[in-house]
């Protein structure tokens, strides 16, 4: 499916390439991984590249508190971060220790109502502690998409989740999340005769054509996260679209406004989006579902 959608880059090296230009504005982005993936890292880098262009950063700490966040930023070789602090451009929001549903159901709103249409960036770090605020499952559901869609109402939206057991994306703190949210990227690493290897994989982006392979990723000092991306290359060729536009020009078993709306469905898609299927057998099928008996 093509993206309509305005695009924004993401901060971190190498992964707008696999989003086909970037996140999704106004979207809401989930990334999960285990303790010491880069998660803060990643959120960081999301929110400074945003405030390199102008744009308003919200950071919104459900773990550590602001001094801390700071503090590794710093060690991460971006000082920068205390120059749009002190310029007013980036807020923090501690809401560590602090009790969730009430934060998220009250607070929350006002603070939304104080910025909505600023389009804004904003970071969740982590989200787990909304899921271990109540056991409930509807209520997780509930928390999590409230906070989400509240958030994405002044802006465009990266949350982090901590994971934890297999690292398979089948524990019960991720499924919400997983489900609710626009764009999902797992952050994966194992160490290996001493070497430590990092992952990372795109599970999901709506509205937007993405790499489906696990692409290895590092952490550097001034840099943050460096996706290597050289591994994705896109197929742009448009022979199976124009293949079945041409077949279908010829043929006439569609009521009227059908071959229209198909024609137009394939405008602007590419080989990438068929993946492994045959031009021909996409041509019968079309056929098919319209032919009489």
């Amino acid at each position: 499916m093509v993206s309509t959608v305005r695009k924004i880059k993401s901060g971190i090296f190498g992964l707008n390439t696999l989003l086909d230009g970037g996140m999704n504005e106004n979207s809401t982005t989930v990334v999960i991984g285990s303790s010491g993936a880069g998660k803060t890292t990643c959120a960081t880098q999301f929110i400074r590249r945003g405030l390199q262009e102008g744009q308003e950063g919200i950071f919104v700490s459900l773990d550590e508190n602001k001094e801390q966040i700071i503090r590794e930023a710093v060690e991460m070789g971006w000082s920068d971060i205390l120059d749009y602090l002190e310029d007013g451009l980036l807020v923090f929001i501690d809401a560590s220790g602090r009790e969730f549903s009430n934060f998220i159901r009250k607070e929350l709103p006002a603070f939304v109502a104080d910025w909505k249409g600023a389009n804004a960036r904003i970071a969740v770090d982590p989200l787990t502690p909304v899921m271990w605020s109540t056991k409930d499952q509807y209520e997780q559901r509930d928390l999590i998409g409230f906070m989400l869609k509240e958030t994405r109402r002044f802006g465009t939206v990266l949350c982090t989740l901590e994971e934890h057991g297999p690292g398979d994306l089948t524990g019960p703190e991720t499924i919400i999340p997983m489900y609710l949210a626009d764009c999902v990227i797992h952050l994966k690493y194992k160490a290996s005769e001493g070497n430590l290897t990092r992952y990372m994989k795109i599970i999901k982006a709506r509205s937007t054509r993405h790499s489906e392979l696990s692409h290895p990723y590092r952490i550097i000092k001034g840099l943050g996260l460096i996706v290597d991306s050289n591994t994705f290359k896109r197929e742009t060729t448009t022979k199976i679209p124009d293949q079945i536009k041409e077949v279908l020009k010829q043929k006439k078993p569609f009521p009227k406004g059908i071959q229209e709306s198909i024609q137009k469905a394939l405008e602007g898609l590419n080989d990438e989006d068929f993946k492994m299927l045959k031009a021909e057998h996409l041509i019968e099928s079309i056929l098919s579902e319209y032919s009489e008996g």
